[in-house]
């Protein structure tokens, strides 16, 4: 399933893959289909972190967080478009990086027996932009932890 195509040509969408069908998918013009991982988009969201300042970024995402529900809506997915032109330059690479990010909690929160939903997402990305922890360790922080545990640790941070 599609969900939204980008000026330079770039597609994202839905599609297989080893535990549902709600693996995120990006095309680059000239590149293969492949399925972005959260290191590699932690990495260019801390790279436009320094340039941007890692709040404004942050506060940006908490805004399109807050819109995400278990469907995909047009309506969101034009709101990011048009949030990514304040970034300048960088519009293009945050329009695609926030719909990632967008398009991955809509799934995470269609999880069969899901307990956190979107909040795992929003816990990488504080701990990434906020607490300043490395993509790699924001990536994996909450790997092999309980949901409760991950529960608690959201709560602390107010979401």
């Amino acid at each position: 399933m599609i969900i939204k195509k980008f000026v330079d040509g770039s597609l994202l969408e839905y599609g297989r893959g080893r535990f549902d069908n709600w693996c995120v998918f990006l095309s680059r013009p000239n590149q293969n289909r492949y399925a972005p991982k959260d290191i590699e988009y932690f990495t260019r969201l801390k790279n436009i972190g320094s340039t941007h300042g890692y709040s404004n970024v942050y506060d940006n995402f908490v805004e399109i967080y807050e819109l995400t529900s278990s469907n995909i809506n047009k309506k969101v997915l034009q709101a990011i478009s048009a949030r990514a032109q304040k970034f300048g330059n960088d519009a293009l690479e945050i329009d695609i990086l926030f719909s990632i990010l967008y398009a991955a909690m809509v799934a995470e929160e269609n999880k069969e027996n899901t307990k956190l939903g979107k909040r795992i997402k929003r816990l990488g990305v504080h701990q990434l932009l906020i607490e300043n922890m490395s993509p790699v360790n924001a990536a994996n922080h909450s790997k092999g932890k309980s949901w409760r545990q991950i529960d608690a640790e959201c709560k602390t941070r107010g979401f």
